[in-house]
C-alpha cells in the first residue's frame, strides 16, 4: 500500500463503493485485459427481490386483493431513468448506476406483469395504461436528451430527472412511518426492506461522494437519513411489543 500514490488510492476507495453499490451480475471488459468481471450488490438486489413474498401470494390467491400496484410503477420509472443517467451518453464514470437500475427495471417491470396478469378489470386496464405511459415517458425523456447538444446541459436535465425521483421513492415509506408510530407496531414495516434500503443507499451515497456526483450522493444521502429513522422506528417499537407480550411476574 506505501507504493500506492495518493490518486491510486483515491480511485480504488471510489470503486470500492461502486462495487458496494451493485445490484446484479456486472460485465465489465478491460482495456488491458479480455477478462471478464462479474460484481454483485447483495444490498441493492435485497432491496429488488423484497416484494417476492407479496407477489408470490398474489400467484398463489390469484388475485393482486387490496395490494396496489402504483409503487412499482413508480420504481420502474426511476430505474429507467437512473439507468439512462448512468449511460455514457449522459454522464462520465457512471456505469455502474446503469447496471444496477437496468437489473432494478427488469424486476418491476416483471412485478408489474405479475401484477395486471392478476388484477380485476378496472385495475388490469389502469395499471396496463399506467405502464405504457411510463415507457412513452421514458421514451420522450431519453429522445429529448439526445437531442440537446450541449454534454453539460444534458447531464444536469437527466441528473435532476433522476435525482427526483429517487427522492420520491426514498421518501414513499414515510406514511408508512406514521402507520407505525400510530399503531406502535412494525407490522406494516418489513426489517429486510429497511435494511436493504438503508444498506444499498449508503453505499450509493459513498459512492456518489468519491465520484463527485450530487446528483447521486445527494438523493442517497436523504435515503441514508430515511433508512435510519425506519431502523430506529422498527427497534424502538419492536423492543416495546415484546415488552407488551410478556406475561407479569406473580
Amino acid at each position: 500500500m506505501a507504493g500506492l500514490s495518493s490518486h491510486q488510492m483515491f480511485e480504488a476507495y471510489k470503486q470500492a463503493a461502486g462495487i458496494a453499490g451493485l445490484a446484479a451480475g456486472v460485465l465489465v471488459v478491460t482495456l488491458d485485459s479480455p477478462c471478464l468481471v462479474k460484481g454483485c450488490n447483495i444490498f441493492a438486489f435485497g432491496l429488488f427481490v423484497s416484494p417476492i413474498p407479496t407477489f408470490r401470494r398474489i400467484i398463489k390467491n390469484q388475485s393482486t386483493e387490496q395490494f396496489s400496484g402504483i409503487p412499482y410503477i413508480y420504481a420502474l420509472l426511476n430505474c429507467l431513468i437512473c439507468a439512462w443517467y448512468g449511460c455514457p451518453l449522459i454522464s462520465y464514470d457512471n456505469l455502474l448506476v446503469t447496471t444496477v437500475n437496468s437489473v432494478g427495471a427488469v424486476f418491476q417491470l416483471s412485478y408489474v406483469i405479475i401484477y395486471i396478469t392478476h388484477a380485476e378489470k378496472n385495475k388490469k386496464f389502469k395499471i396496463s395504461a399506467l405502464l405504457l405511459a411510463v415507457f412513452g415517458l421514458f421514451a420522450v425523456i431519453a429522445i429529448g436528451s439526445l437531442l440537446v447538444t450541449d454534454l453539460e446541459l444534458r447531464h444536469l436535465i437527466i441528473g435532476f430527472l433522476s435525482c427526483a425521483t429517487l427522492i420520491s421513492m426514498f421518501a414513499s415509506p414515510l406514511s408508512v412511518m406514521n402507520l407505525v408510530i400510530q399503531t406502535r407496531s412494525v407490522e406494516f414495516m418489513p426489517f429486510y426492506l429497511s435494511l436493504s434500503t438503508f444498506l444499498m443507499s449508503t453505499s450509493f451515497l459513498l459512492y456518489g461522494i468519491f465520484n463527485f456526483d450530487p446528483f447521486i450522493y445527494v438523493p442517497n444521502g436523504i435515503g441514508t437519513i430515511l433508512g435510519i429513522g425506519q431502523l430506529a422506528l422498527y427497534f424502538y417499537y419492536n423492543d416495546k411489543s415484546k415488552q407488551g407480550n410478556r406475561e407479569p411476574l406473580i
